[in-house]
């Protein structure tokens, strides 16, 4: 039976940064909570696009024209094959993250961070 899922309960779980933890799935996608600070690398998913929300905090995505900056409420998707780069420059942001299943965080598995069920 379907439960509502209350995200300040799931974030309070983790502490680990850039370590995704999956918090629902449906269809053929999952739900991802991350805790974000400082910066990752470039990199880009060949198959999938991604969403960044950001639930706290602010995150910022770096392409190679140009930086947007999101804060809370704020969200943007990423197309698949985007070169692009996470951060959070200001502290922990904490986003919510929707990436199709079974996708490396990195878009590179051999770098990969692959997301749990919290």
């Amino acid at each position: 039976m379907p439960t509502k899922i209350a995200l300040a309960d799931k974030f309070a779980q983790f502490s680990e940064q850039w370590a995704p933890r999956i918090v629902a799935r449906f269809n053929d996608s999952e739900v991802r909570l991350c805790k974000l600070e400082g910066e990752f690398h470039w990199h880009h998913h060949a198959d999938t696009d991604e969403m960044f929300l950001v639930i706290e905090g602010e995150l910022e995505i770096d392409f190679a024209d140009r930086t947007e900056r999101l804060g809370p409420g704020e969200m943007i998707v990423v197309p698949c094959g985007t070169e692009h780069r996470p951060r959070a420059p200001h502290g922990e942001a904490k986003v919510f993250v929707m990436d199709a299943e079974g996708t490396p965080n990195t878009g590179d598995a051999e770098t990969a961070t692959i997301a749990v069920d919290l």
